[in-house]
């Protein structure tokens, strides 16, 4: 688990394709590794790698078919630049929101803006994650805990500070960038749960007016 606070920013060094699989190399620049075993969680643009070496200035990770499906990762590049956050510890404070690491889907950037001294972003989600983005709710992007400034249909805006810019990658953004998205992990859960026993068929057909009608929390139509 992890916070989307990032920690520091690496660098693809290395990518090894290896049998519908891939293997890469990330350069890990300030982030400490001193307390990094082989095994460990560290997310990398909001994908949750296992270190399976340590090369001394970072980590080699093995990427699955099925995360090469779902997340960004078969579009990184050499010299890309990642946003990285080691997996938290009973200690860490939690600055962000929970997060697992689990890519949902990819989003796009649409446009970029000067708001004072800020920049306010607009994204556009996969209509299949619309549900789960709310106003003032939590969005992680490229592993990095936001707050959803604006919602409209499937897409939001955010409003980052100078710091956010300047601590991770999103100061590299421009319009087409495409990012990875993981959703309010609560409003995952929650969903499964108003389903109720419906979760346990194959045809439970997700969270609709009529079941949240049922639920109280909507009039229905």
């Amino acid at each position: 688990m992890f916070t989307g606070i990032i920690a520091a920013i690496g660098e693809i060094a290395e990518l090894r394709a290896q049998g519908g699989d891939l293997r890469v190399r990330v350069k890990t620049g300030r982030l400490d590794l001193s307390d990094v075993q082989l095994g460990d969680s560290i997310a990398t643009n909001g994908v949750c790698l296992t270190v399976v070496e340590l090369p001394g200035d970072g980590y080699w990770a093995d990427v699955s078919a099925e995360t090469l499906d779902v997340t960004s990762v078969a579009s990184w590049k050499l010299g890309d630049r990642v946003n990285l956050e080691k997996a938290l510890t009973p200690s860490t404070r939690l600055g962000g929101h929970i997060v697992s690491g689990h890519v949902d889907g990819i989003g796009e950037v649409i446009w970029r803006r000067r708001e004072a001294r800020a920049e306010r972003f607009r994204l556009r989600a996969p209509d299949t994650l619309a549900r789960y983005i709310a106003h003032k709710g939590s969005i992680t992007v490229d592993g990095t805990s936001l707050t959803v400034n604006a919602v409209d249909g499937a897409e939001f805006e955010l409003t980052i500070v100078p710091h956010t810019l300047q601590e991770t990658i999103i100061g590299d953004y421009s319009a087409g960038t495409r990012v990875n998205l993981e959703v309010d992990l609560i409003a995952r859960y929650l969903e499964r749960l108003l389903l109720g026993e419906r979760a346990a068929t194959s045809d439970s057909g997700g969270l609709t007016v009529e079941l949240l009608a049922r639920h109280g929390f909507s009039k229905g139509r």
